[in-house]
């Protein structure tokens, strides 16, 4: 919670108004106390440390230069903008950030008018950005300043490109701040690295060049096309002169950098300076993530989101007993990717930025040839590793649910109508907790389940998970969905014995005579299981439970042996209701005829917010008690 005694500078700043009273010659202090404030609340209440550290001081001279809210600032990504939400009003409620009905995890347009766009995936602010400077000028809005704000590995991402093609031939006046820390969540990676190392140009030739523009423009001597010819020229020229190429001037945007983004007084000067040029224009900055906490600086990937810590110490919270816990499913994915790659050499690793948090990084340590990192690029990684499959390997493309979404057309069209054998992990399936809405791997299974030729399975445990990933690199399988959620299942004994599971079979739990069954799909199976152990034991009632492995293809004959025992059916899944596992379930009695009621558990129409897992999946209705209503009912 925010002590005013021990930041009076910051406890001064209800607004960016506040802010912009403020002398030059404070802003220094207010970014030590607005730093701190961030550390003091993070200890307590884990969330994105080393990100938001890295961008204080931009944050505060960002609100310092322009009129916010009336001028857009649009973050990307979204976990850099805890010091802006402590500055726009929410610094005596950031302490909720990231609890259920507290203040959301990223920044959103419908928590406050600062937000101006959704900033919980990466890439999409030069695209936002550019479509709000458009929209000034179009309504006459010519005072109305955009600024896109892209870090943290960014980038790379293929909308960002996508986006600054675009900006070099639509008439806005827009800016982009780019963040450079070397980093997404782990040490960033390609060609866009190698540049942003590279660029240099003089604040000197800066100033000089703009003033001449300035000056022709002014006396009428050039138009828009007249600029773009000259600055084609003068890009041309220095390119010849220094040997330097500089893919942003290339494409008409004005490129100002690097500079230190840790020295706010010069951000402001720099920020003024440019801040009324027409045209598009792009100020590239040098910051180090986790600035100001020597842990954060030294180990940025585990400092990304370290959960609570200690603050003087460093130290962070762990297990405090011996006790033996089950493995987190990431770090099985990990270890059986790595045993599977040691017994078959055409097996490659794929991920797009994150091979600690799905723990590629075992394979990448162990076998470096054999694991890519490709940057926040999941279209691409598909796409990358269907063109392995064509040509003999397979490669295991492990993306986090939530951002495969950003890969769809990928899975469809590069991999699945020609089926190869892609095989696709989708890490942080269900409901993942406190980052809410733009994470949560909620829509999987109902966007695959269409798609033809896709394998679409699940594990019910660490167990399941070994045979899955084995499955799935024998001959023949084409596209073969894994999905599994965040965090560690119930198994402690995980190293079972790698053997296949014959496609679409389903297998007992638990059997019993009841008119109602269940049928769970993953490890929410376990939820269920509970609910059926405590049916039995307060009334004496056995429900027979399925766990049936595949959503895509369903074991049919297994579906019409239950039809003929039981009168009702119970589906439970962690994703959408709608199109989800149980609508697969309900589907196949419709169409053939059978008059099986299905009642399915899963996620309602609407978005999930976040909180601790435990109280989402209650409020969802799909955790334990939910279950043991829906079996308690009357057939």
């Amino acid at each position: 919670m925010f002590d005013p005694k021990k930041y009076p500078l910051l406890a001064t700043i209800n607004s960016p108004a506040d802010l912009r009273a403020l002398s030059l010659e404070q802003l220094p202090t207010l970014c030590r106390e607005l730093r701190e404030d961030i550390l003091d609340e993070l200890a307590a209440n884990p969330g994105h440390l080393a990100s938001s550290l890295g961008v204080v001081e931009l944050t505060v001279a960002l609100h310092y230069t322009f009129d916010t809210p009336h001028d857009r600032l649009v973050w990307d990504v979204g976990h850099q903008a805890y010091g802006h939400k402590i500055l726009t009003g929410r610094r005596d409620a950031f302490c909720t950030n990231r609890k259920l009905g507290g203040l959301r995890p990223f920044p959103s347009p419908l928590e406050s008018p600062y937000d101006t766009f959704a900033a919980g995936h990466a890439s999409n602010s030069i695209s936002a950005a550019l479509g709000m400077s458009l929209a000034a000028l179009q309504q006459g809005e010519d005072d109305r300043h955009v600024v896109a704000i892209i870090g943290d590995g960014a980038m790379s991402g293929g909308l960002a490109f996508e986006g600054l093609n675009n900006v070099s031939n639509i008439p806005n006046n827009m800016l982009i701040v780019l963040n450079d820390n070397n980093m997404s969540i782990d040490r960033a990676v390609g060609g866009m690295k190698q540049l942003l190392g590279h660029l240099h140009t003089s604040p000197f030739y800066n100033r000089v060049r703009w003033g001449i523009a300035r000056r022709l423009e002014h006396w009428g001597w050039i138009g828009d096309n007249g600029k773009r010819r000259i600055i084609r020229f003068n890009n041309s020229l220095k390119s010849l002169f220094t040997g330097q190429q500089n893919v942003f001037e290339g494409m008409d945007i004005r490129y100002f950098g690097p500079t230190d983004g840790h020295d706010v007084v010069q951000l402001v000067h720099t920020l003024r300076r440019i801040k009324d040029m027409r045209g598009p224009k792009m100020l590239h900055i040098h910051t180090v993530k986790g600035k100001g906490y020597q842990s954060a600086e030294a180990d940025p990937t585990v400092w990304h989101a370290p959960g609570q810590f200690d603050r003087q110490s460093g130290g962070r919270s762990c297990q405090s007993d011996a006790t033996p816990r089950p493995p987190k499913f990431q770090d099985v994915f990990g270890h059986t990717l790595l045993e599977l790659a040691q017994q078959n050499p055409r097996i490659i690793g794929v991920t797009p930025a994150m091979p600690t948090g799905c723990s590629m990084s075992i394979l990448m340590k162990a076998m470096p040839d054999r694991a890519y990192d490709v940057g926040i690029a999941e279209g691409h990684a598909v796409t990358f590793a269907a063109g392995m499959a064509k040509d003999g390997l397979i490669p295991f493309c492990n993306i986090y649910s939530s951002f495969a979404q950003r890969a769809y057309d990928n899975i469809i069209h590069d991999a699945a109508l020609l089926g190869l054998p892609v095989v696709i992990c989708l890490d942080r399936a269900g409901i993942v907790g406190e980052d809410g809405a733009t994470h949560h791997g909620l829509f999987d299974i109902a966007a695959l389940r269409p798609v033809p030729g896709v394998t679409i399975a699940s594990p019910y445990d660490e167990c399941e998970l070994r045979r899955l990933m084995f499955t799935a690199q024998q001959p023949s399988m084409g596209v073969f969905v894994i999905r599994y959620p965040r965090g560690a299942g119930r198994r402690t004994d995980w190293q079972c014995p790698l053997e296949p599971i014959e496609v679409g079979k389903g297998r007992l739990i638990s059997d019993g005579d009841d008119p109602v069954v269940l049928l769970t799909f993953g490890p929410i199976g376990n939820v269920g299981a509970d609910a059926v152990r405590t049916l039995a034991e307060t009334t004496g009632r056995r429900v027979a439970h399925y766990d049936m492995r595949f959503a895509k293809p369903l074991d049919e004959p297994l579906l019409l042996h239950i039809a003929s025992r039981h009168q009702r059916v119970v589906t439970l899944e962690d994703g959408m209701r709608a199109g989800g596992f149980g609508s697969a379930v309900m589907e196949f009695y419709a169409d053939r005829g059978l008059a099986v009621p299905v009642q399915r558990l899963g996620v309602a129409d609407h978005f999930v917010e976040h909180g601790k897992p435990a109280e989402l999946y209650h409020a969802e209705g799909i955790d334990a008690e939910a279950v043991l209503r829906a079996l308690s009912a009357t057939a």
